[in-house]
């Protein structure tokens, strides 16, 4: 340990002892882990925050989905599409370009080769308007997220979203994810600001997002 590191460790020390901090501190954890919103009502407030967050949203039932992707790629021009793997490739009957099955093989920097990812999502938050994205989340089940890089490389990701995974509150939200792997939890398009508040879109992920909401 360096003498700087002591020196400001000692301190802390110090100043706990005057404080008379005690070593560990208990903390209350009652969190609203369960909401009597209706169906509708968290559509309604998902749709409102993923809108101001600038993501564009469809919504469509389950029959509608595959029409409305391909309608997507079509108006933005995409020819090359990836997709997780444990999507169906019915999602894409109708595409006249190249969708293919994302391969955990294949290096990731060659994603952002692509016109647009497709992934779907485990559950959603509607007060905050997040998105949780999780890889092979059912130990039997397909890998309907992809790998991370497929959420994160490429420029434009088309993410469904099941109203049956839609809860209202981040606590609730959190309680479907799985602890034990890594979750990439999204907030519309990527954008973050400068020291002078410019604000730069695409620097830590997709800048396109559209958010299929499917009921």
């Amino acid at each position: 340990m360096t003498s700087a590191k002591e020196e400001i460790l000692s301190r802390i020390r110090d100043a706990q002892k005057l404080a008379d901090a005690s070593a560990s501190v208990e903390h209350s954890h009652e969190y609203r882990t369960e909401s009597s919103l209706g169906r509708d009502e968290l559509r309604e407030i998902l749709v409102d925050r993923l809108v101001d967050y600038k993501a564009d949203v469809i919504q469509c039932s389950a029959d509608e989905l595959p029409g409305k992707i391909v309608e997507v790629l079509h108006d933005r021009e995409c020819d090359d599409v990836r997709y997780a793997p444990g999507l169906e490739k019915s999602l894409f009957d109708g595409f006249s370009g190249t969708a293919a099955p994302d391969e955990s093989s294949v290096d990731p920097r060659t994603l952002g080769d692509a016109d647009a990812v497709v992934t779907s999502s485990v559950v959603s938050a509607a007060q905050t308007g997040t998105i949780v994205l999780q890889s092979d989340v059912l130990e039997d089940g397909p890998a309907v997220c992809g790998r991370r890089s497929l959420s994160l490389v490429p420029d434009r990701h088309l993410c469904i979203v099941p109203m049956d995974t839609v809860v209202y509150g981040v606590p609730e939200m959190f309680g479907k994810i799985d602890p034990y792997k890594p979750a990439t939890l999204i907030s519309g398009p990527s954008a973050t600001s400068d020291i002078e508040l410019v604000r730069v879109e695409g620097v830590h992920g997709p800048r396109d997002l559209i958010v299929f909401v499917v009921d």
